[in-house]
């Protein structure tokens, strides 16, 4: 078997720690190691049968003997630190180089996510009588017949100019003011006014009146008010037009002549005409009319904000008598079809 190296020689290790820890730091280390070559060896006499009288100092050899083992472990500890400098150099390579491969993977799966967007948003379809490109790009002789149904689209009939004209007196109406508060008024009953997340009611009592004077009864779908003098006789007695949320909801009399009550809506994305179902129908709003608050569209969510936005978007469209963002749509979606298709005829094509 080979000898063991004495470079790497640990068998008198935990004699040297126990040494160390009574010397307390290396100089008094190595005293102890001289001490006991100069005191129980001999070391510093030079090799058997040298001596001073042969013209040289026999320390001068021990000088050379500790500087030959010294540059040897000097020589031993640089190669051990290029070789541990190496090593960590290559794992932060492999490190960064691990990275960049996560970081170009997410990269592609962004890219791939916004191809697929955008494949979808090439999907579309004109309706029942238009043109349908929501699979493949058609062939000839499918464009063809295509542009054969959408030539051939029906004239109006005399029902329809019926309905032209139903159109025409809505776009007129809708040309009117907004509702105030985007709420109305029902005689002797209540003024109000409302928010996507609200509604909010004004019903004038009798000067002097306070709270413990009134029932006012609130349910999910209903709304009973009444002065408990007056009982059975309601100010209100009716469905909700909405269900709300009872929690949330609360009435207060203001100034001893006024009750307040603030009803809060499941549905905090649509709009309501009435209040309560059997208002008359002259005293119901057009929601189509509605116009919020620039201000408040930025305490809503990026949802509900867009939907509002769209409905304020296509509102002053009508007004102007521009097309709709939907409308805006599929004209576009015909101008595409269009260029795709120079060969077809499209002078009489209208969407239906």
């Amino acid at each position: 078997m080979p000898q063991k190296s004495f470079v790497d020689d640990d068998r008198f290790d935990g004699m040297y720690m126990n040494v160390a820890q009574t010397a307390r730091g290396i100089e008094p280390l190595l005293d102890t190691v001289f001490s006991f070559l100069r005191r129980k060896t001999d070391f510093f006499a030079g090799p058997p049968g040298s001596s001073s009288s042969d013209g040289g100092d026999t320390t001068e050899v021990a000088i050379s003997k500790v500087n030959e083992v010294l540059q040897k472990h000097i020589n031993i500890y640089k190669e051990e630190k290029l070789k541990k400098e190496g090593e960590k150099r290559k794992k932060e390579e492999l490190k960064k180089a691990k990275e960049e491969a996560k970081r170009k993977k997410a990269e592609a799966a962004v890219v791939k996510e916004k191809k697929k967007e955008e494949d979808e948003d090439e999907v579309f379809e004109l309706g029942d009588d238009g043109f349908d490109v929501s699979s493949s790009t058609p062939s000839k002789s499918e464009a063809v017949e295509v542009a054969d149904t959408a030539t051939t689209c029906p004239q109006a009939s005399s029902p329809n100019d019926d309905d032209e004209a139903k159109k025409s007196t809505e776009e007129e109406d809708d040309n009117g003011p907004p509702p105030l508060g985007n709420g109305g008024t029902v005689p002797n009953k209540y003024t109000w006014t409302q928010t996507l997340s609200e509604v909010n009611i004004n019903t004038p009592l009798p000067q002097g009146t306070r709270g413990r004077d009134l029932s006012v009864i609130i349910t999910k779908t209903s709304l009973k008010i009444a002065l408990k003098k007056s009982l059975p006789n309601y100010i209100v007695n009716s469905k909700l037009t909405k269900p709300i949320n009872v929690d949330e909801t609360l009435w207060t009399v203001e100034d001893s002549n006024t009750l307040n009550i603030t009803l809060t809506k499941i549905n905090t994305m649509e709009w309501w005409d009435s209040v309560c179902v059997d208002d008359p129908e002259e005293y119901k709003i057009d929601i189509k009319k509605i116009q919020p608050e620039n201000s408040s569209l930025s305490d809503l969510d990026g949802e509900t904000r867009q939907t509002v936005e769209k409905m304020m978007f296509d509102q002053r469209q009508k007004a102007m008598n521009l097309p709709t963002s939907d409308e805006q749509k599929k004209l576009d979606i015909l101008e595409k079809f269009k260029k795709q298709h120079p060969e077809m005829d499209f002078s009489k094509a209208k969407i239906c």
